[in-house]
């Protein structure tokens, strides 16, 4: 079944060019150029993804993404936020509010479309089934163990959960809104402050009499894990 994408774009000639080639790559696609009519549109289509401008009429591209993070069902939903302002505070705001990517325009229509594969990839991504060896971290869905350099390490489920996403997802900036669809479905009540409590956890058991931390930091958007190489 066809991926279904929601355009909001109040420049109709862009959103012609913009469904033409993503109606060529196989997707369902709606287009939509009022931020209104996009929020009482969405509960109904429940689109896999939305390409999100940010200044709409009558109900800002920032605002309904807000909105949207606060419901359940949308929880899985994927935002891309498409723009012509290109200021970094713009980008911050709009991924802190809960976009999972954002493109400036103008922007090179192939490369959009990219973004949108990636993200449609990155809503469901393969768990691991089996045991997983990264650097010097080895997770055992199958036993629920893990071990990092040979130790063994003793992580409640909460954290087992995000090891795995992150697992999942190596190598590749994961934001807060991702690691709550990933690791709390279903949970609206959870918010970043809570993510990054259960990160830190899963941090200091990573890291106890270690010095590299494999989890880094992305500032403004969520979290990174790279493998560090077993000594």
């Amino acid at each position: 079944m066809a991926a279904t994408i929601l355009v909001v774009e109040d420049d109709p000639d862009l959103a012609q060019i913009v469904r033409y080639n993503l109606e060529a790559e196989g997707f369902a696609v709606t287009t939509l150029s009022d931020g209104a009519a996009a929020d009482t549109l969405v509960g109904a289509i429940r689109p896999d993804l939305v390409l999100l401008d940010l200044m709409l009429p009558n109900v800002s591209g920032l605002e309904l993404c807000r909105r949207w993070r606060q419901r359940p069902e949308l929880l899985d939903m994927r935002i891309i936020m498409v723009t012509a302002k290109s200021d970094t505070g713009d980008r911050v705001a709009g991924l802190e509010t809960g976009a999972d990517d954002y493109v400036p325009k103008p922007f090179s229509v192939p490369e959009l479309v990219a973004r949108v594969k990636a993200q449609l990839r990155r809503a469901q991504p393969d768990l691991p089934r089996g045991r997983v060896v990264a650097g010097d971290i080895e997770l055992d869905p199958a036993s629920h163990r893990v071990r990092r350099g040979g130790r063994e390490l003793h992580l409640g489920p909460t954290e087992f959960r995000m090891l795995e996403h992150f697992l999942a997802n190596l190598g590749r900036v994961v934001s807060r809104h991702q690691l709550i669809a990933g690791v709390w479905p279903r949970r609206p009540d959870i918010d970043a402050r809570t993510v990054d409590v259960h990160v830190g956890r899963l941090r200091k058991a990573l890291n106890a009499g270690r010095t590299q931390d494999p989890i880094q930091t992305v500032r403004g958007i969520g979290y990174r894990m790279d493998p560090v190489p077993p000594k």
